[in-house]
């Protein structure tokens, strides 16, 4: 922990100071050594948050894009039970960040606990096994009604270079597929075309390119290899930090509600979270930006 309650206010640690933990109010003490991050840790060799992780640099990194009042605050529920969550803001989301991995259960639990809540993913482990793909136009634009974009397929040859900033190459008509699949619509495909079913696909034009890049806010389709399948099924909204200044929203894409990611920047985020009410209000007024480049 970074901090705990000195007199009654939060504090940080530092040698020689008489703290108690603002969970469960048991004595704390400061562990200050050169080859550790100072922090916090309970007396007694108990952690009395059983969700609480061991802090790297990248928790504290996050953490400090808040104010101090904002981090390590203590949750309780109408039952009495206790968390700490890594940030909660003036307006009520919580904010977890999260290294280590979870089992659905204890995703479901906190979820459940806090209630409008984000999570944001430490990325970099997985970053080799994650492919980011061809952008895709707003969902909620118009112009795109009958399109359904073709898959992405992962790049295999890492000396071929991939244009990120690019719609899609391939996709095909509902109007055209429902001729032989009559009431077929974006939201019933995986109910009214069987498995493989065969469509014609058409290449795209640089006159759709142009309309999709004028309509782009920030969705792509992506490969992940391997992928951890708790984030996939989770109810908050979920966002992975690669390190760089983006971050990659977990999302469903319009009407199909395939599986893509939409790119936020971080400091969109850090601002929505400290103004909006409601988790799943952040970055929800899109503003144009560069889509990067994976060439």
């Amino acid at each position: 922990m970074k901090y705990a309650l000195v007199n009654g206010r939060k504090a940080k640690a530092r040698r020689g100071l008489a703290a108690i933990c603002p969970g469960c109010g048991a004595p704390m003490v400061a562990k200050c050594g050169p080859r550790v991050i100072h922090h916090w840790a309970h007396k007694a060799r108990s952690n009395c948050d059983p969700w609480w992780e061991n802090e790297t640099d990248w928790h504290r990194e996050w953490k400090s894009h808040f104010p101090e009042e904002c981090r390590e605050v203590s949750h309780t529920a109408p039952d009495g039970e206790i968390h700490r969550a890594d940030i909660k803001t003036p307006t009520g989301i919580v904010i977890e960040v999260q290294h280590s991995a979870l089992s659905d259960e204890e995703r479901e639990a906190r979820e459940r606990f806090y209630g409008n809540l984000i999570w944001i993913l430490d990325g970099r482990p997985f970053r080799k096994s994650f492919e980011l793909g061809w952008m895709l136009p707003d969902p909620e634009s118009s112009g795109f009604e009958d399109i359904v974009w073709g898959p992405y397929v992962r790049n295999r040859y890492r000396s071929f270079p991939r244009n990120y900033d690019r719609p899609p190459h391939a996709f095909w008509l509902i109007s055209e597929a429902a001729r032989d699949y009559p009431g077929l619509t974006k939201a019933n495909i995986d109910t009214v075309m069987p498995p493989g079913a065969m469509v014609q696909i058409h290449g795209t034009s640089p006159e759709l390119e142009a309309q999709v890049q004028a309509s782009y806010t920030g969705h792509h389709q992506f490969y992940w290899t391997r992928p951890r399948r708790t984030w996939l099924d989770a109810n908050s909204p979920v966002y992975i930090d690669f390190g760089d200044e983006f971050l990659y929203r977990l999302e469903e894409y319009g009407a199909t509600r395939r599986l893509c990611v939409r790119l936020v920047a971080k400091p969109k985020l850090v601002y929505d979270a400290m103004v909006e009410r409601r988790a799943e209000d952040i970055a929800t007024r899109f503003y144009p930006i560069s889509a990067p480049n994976g060439g």
